[in-house]
């Protein structure tokens, strides 16, 4: 699955905005460590933007801003092929990737959260959806002809994204925190249903629901 297969397979952009507050609830609760987490969300990130992210401590990431313009979404595989650094004496992004990025944000290029210390932006996918359209794009990527799987790694970094349902984030978030997760308090967290103390205490009996007051301001969660 390239970036082209998760443009065809992302929903709207309300709905992957959703999905995203419940991906970042979900591992409040579960890792109550920031650091320690795969998915947050930021809602209020910057003047009229919202973030998502994902960071898996190895290296790869990907950061999802929702804007009045709409979407832009850029991971980052640090041992893809494609990598900024995999084939250059001077580091720059693969043919593709970033050429065809709309003006509208063209300055998410030089933020500096989604690029290195010397201002290299730091992608090997990227995919946009403007406010009025009915598709999210991705550039015309010229792939590695040599690579044994997807050389963007799309298929690994928006895994989640693709596939949306709560039995794929139980299992994901079985074997990543070796712990047996309750189905349906994934299934209430990820329809931003309203928290209560018997789901909090279903996926981690350790926090507590007025301890998440604080995350559930930052990620714009619903309340009763």
């Amino acid at each position: 699955m390239t970036v082209h297969d998760v443009a065809r397979r992302l929903p709207g952009i309300g709905v992957l905005r959703d999905h995203c507050r419940g991906l970042a609830m979900l591992e409040a609760v579960l890792s109550p460590e920031w650091a320690d987490r795969y998915y947050s969300f930021d809602c209020g990130w910057a003047d009229d933007e919202e973030m998502a992210s994902m960071r898996d401590g190895q290296g790869d990431d990907w950061f999802l801003v929702f804007s009045p313009d709409g979407a832009y979404l850029r991971g980052f595989a640090h041992e893809s092929p494609m990598s900024p650094y995999a084939r250059h004496t001077e580091p720059r992004p693969w043919p593709g990737v970033l050429d065809e990025v709309p003006e509208v944000f063209r300055r998410h290029l030089k933020e500096p959260a989604f690029a290195d210390e010397d201002g290299l932006p730091l992608a090997t996918a990227c995919l946009w959806r403007e406010t009025g359209d009915t598709a999210w794009r991705a550039g015309g990527v010229d792939f590695p002809a040599e690579a044994d799987d997807p050389a963007d790694g799309a298929d690994y970094l928006f895994e989640l994204l693709v596939d949306r349902s709560a039995e794929a984030y139980r299992d994901w978030a079985e074997e990543y925190y070796e712990v047996r997760v309750d189905l349906e308090a994934v299934r209430h967290v990820l329809a931003l249903r309203p928290l209560t103390d018997e789901v909090v205490a279903a996926l981690n009996a350790d926090v507590t629901l007025p301890g998440l007051a604080g995350e559930i301001e930052e990620i714009g969660y619903p309340v009763g």
